[in-house]
């Protein structure tokens, strides 16, 4: 059985609790990915055995649960014990200390709003919560950017799902325009803060 057979047959046993589930595994085990779960719920909606909106939340709701869980992690363990985790155990969740470095990295350079960009990436949004916990960002506001980032991307991929399911080749060409289109966006911004940090206006100068 693939993974997507695997993905479907939970959804067809558990419904809206099995899509959760799968949204919470993969914040915690990324090889399970959103963008095979998210589209595949969208799918089952569109066959009138789930409901669209149903999909968007159950798969919102997993998923916020798994980054508020990283969130407190980052916020009660300390960074050193942290650290030395990953690095003995971090190969059964394949999660690797330089991702978290990375994550860390990203997170002390552009502050809070990665947290709301780095919902709809792969890589960093099984990660990004920690750096959060660590920094002790405020919850609600962890918890406003972290939901609305997760609640757009796991919307876009059930909407995917829904109607352009049987189209395998459409699908995944439009996802991978959306993919790029976040990474510019991120770039974008990363490039706005290097100027604002390095290039600071001329009113700073005078004063």
């Amino acid at each position: 059985m693939g993974l997507e057979e695997w993905v479907l047959s939970i959804m067809e046993k558990l419904g809206y609790l099995g899509i959760a589930f799968l949204m919470f595994l993969d914040n915690i085990f990324p090889p399970i990915p959103s963008e095979i779960i998210m589209p595949s719920a969208g799918y089952t909606a569109s066959k009138g055995e789930l409901t669209l909106i149903g999909v968007i939340i159950a798969g919102s709701a997993g998923s916020i649960l798994a980054a508020m869980l990283f969130y407190w992690i980052g916020r009660k363990v300390p960074q050193q014990r942290l650290f030395q985790f990953i690095e003995r155990y971090g190969k059964y969740l394949r999660i690797q200390v330089a991702d978290l470095d990375k994550a860390l990295t990203w997170f002390n350079k552009h502050g809070h709003r990665i947290v709301f960009f780095g919902r709809m990436i792969p890589a960093v949004r099984s990660l990004i919560s920690i750096p959060a916990g660590i920094s002790r960002m405020p919850f609600s506001k962890f918890m406003l950017y972290s939901s609305a980032g997760t609640l757009i991307w796991t919307s876009f991929l059930a909407y995917l799902g829904y109607h352009f399911s049987e189209n395998q080749a459409l699908m995944l060409a439009i996802l991978q325009r959306i993919s790029y289109l976040i990474f510019a966006l991120i770039a974008l911004y990363i490039i706005w803060w290097a100027i604002k940090k390095f290039y600071p206006s001329k009113s700073n100068h005078n004063q």
